[in-house]
């Protein structure tokens, strides 16, 4: 089986980061790892070091793990908990949080290495609406 890119969705809301996660696996199929650290552990709105640290470990597959945190605080967490527990191939992304998952999670099903994983993600930013 060839592993692929992991993706990681931090938010604040469990809800924004679950409807996303289910977008992604539509459009990446079964070959996606993409894995949620939503809101806090008792179920409210913020983030949450020990989620974060969580849905790394799981989405860490051996081919890296894409971290796209949603803002502020979630930037934050993510950080911390890569400074305290180093994973050499988690690369946390400045993307927007939707447009950038999802370029990261179509690249990444093709069975695309981190780094243009990571392009892709970081490309979103730029790409028009209108």
């Amino acid at each position: 089986m060839t592993r692929t890119v992991g993706i990681v969705l931090v938010s604040h809301s469990a809800e924004l980061a679950a409807g996303l996660r289910e977008l992604l696996l539509q459009v990446g199929g079964g070959s996606l790892a993409v894995e949620v650290a939503g809101g806090t552990g008792e179920g409210g709105i913020g983030t949450s070091y020990d989620l974060v640290r969580a849905a790394i470990e799981k989405a860490d597959g051996g081919a890296g793990v894409v971290v796209l945190p949603d803002l502020g605080s979630s930037v934050l967490t993510a950080r911390a908990v890569l400074d305290d527990h180093p994973v050499p191939d988690a690369v946390i992304v400045d993307a927007p949080f939707v447009e950038g998952a999802m370029a990261a999670a179509v690249i990444a099903a093709t069975g695309a290495d981190l780094a243009t994983a990571v392009a892709a993600a970081e490309e979103a930013r730029d790409v028009r609406k209108l």
